[in-house]
């Protein structure tokens, strides 16, 4: 009776795990959209309720931190249980990450001048777009517990950097032939890159979803720093 009690504890822990995994991430994703439509229509309420989105994610993250920990030392779970919950500890971390740059990229939206036609704007939420899927499939992946589709999207990530070369590329020529635009084009690089690094923390839940999944690290990819 005492084990089956404890095993329903544990199963009733870990769903609320995955609820709160999964809820951060439906978070997530909502502000990166809705931060590049706030930059894009100059929509300074929009940009401001992804700010303030950003601290009940961090609220859960947190939540998350604290039913890991009791899960760990009240529960010991092994192998795939094991796995799971550090997974779902980490994966929490990073999007916390995502929602911190969508959050940045909502800050940038007072700081864009003439925003009318303004072409290097127009370069960007196809970017976002990409990214954001990347964060979508990569949290239903999760859910699924499916590690061939992690290590699809991780593939992906190619795609999103690329798309950021040419975007900086393109940043650079428009400021040397508009130099009164120096500022604005410079806040839409700082954007760039930040959506440039949702698309790398995609790229690492994709590759805890293939271990947690697995017990196996998918191939190392070369030339990707650290996150930051």
């Amino acid at each position: 009776m005492v084990a089956e009690h404890t095993v329903k504890a544990f199963d009733e822990d870990m769903t609320r795990l995955r609820g709160l995994v999964a809820e951060m991430g439906g978070l997530a994703e909502l502000s990166i959209a809705e931060a590049m439509e706030a930059l894009v229509n100059g929509d300074e309420d929009l940009a401001a309720g992804v700010i303030a989105r950003d601290r009940r994610i961090d609220l859960l993250e947190s939540e998350v931190d604290r039913l890991s920990v009791r899960v760990l030392a009240l529960r010991a779970p092994m192998a795939d249980d094991l796995r799971e919950v550090i997974a779902a500890l980490k994966i929490a971390g990073v999007i916390e990450r995502i929602g911190d740059y969508a959050k940045n990229i909502a800050k940038r939206v007072g700081h864009i001048e003439g925003r009318k036609r303004f072409e290097p704007l127009t370069l960007l939420p196809m970017m976002n777009e990409l990214a954001g899927d990347m964060v979508h499939d990569v949290l239903t992946a999760y859910a699924a517990r499916d590690p061939v589709a992690a290590a699809e999207i991780v593939q992906r990530d190619a795609k999103v950097d690329a798309f950021y070369d040419s975007v900086f590329r393109n940043f650079v020529s428009y400021m040397v032939e508009n130099p009164a635009t120096i500022s604005s084009v410079a806040q839409l690089m700082f954007v760039a890159r930040n959506i440039e690094r949702i698309g790398d923390h995609a790229t690492n839940i994709a590759e805890m979803v293939h271990f947690a999944a697995t017990g196996t690290y998918l191939p190392e990819r070369e030339d990707v720093p650290p996150p930051a």
